[in-house]
């Protein structure tokens, strides 16, 4: 994937996340510690809740993936040379 297609998914992604920041009151990353650290487990037995959480868990990680790539592509590079200077749309 290249880095401007990584930014377009990163940029989606964080916008999915919102969505469940609003709904629950709380930062992505601040779930995602919470929820590994087993400190949620008591939502577990809510259907919707688990859902949620699952599907939320799953687009943080996705995101971090992400991220991780868009760093590795860009390390040892200049970002002159990695610099789009026409609209991907």
């Amino acid at each position: 994937m290249e880095i401007h297609e990584l930014v377009i998914e990163m940029k989606l992604l964080e916008r999915r996340l919102t969505l469940y920041e609003e709904k629950y009151g709380v930062l992505s990353e601040d779930f995602y510690a919470a929820l590994m650290s087993g400190k949620l487990g008591a939502y577990d037995a809510y259907d919707e809740t688990r859902a949620d959480f699952s599907r939320w868990k799953g687009i943080y990680e996705t995101l971090r993936r992400r991220r991780d790539a868009y760093r590795k592509q860009l390390e040892g590079r200049e970002l002159a040379q990695v610099l789009r200077f026409q609209p991907a749309y």
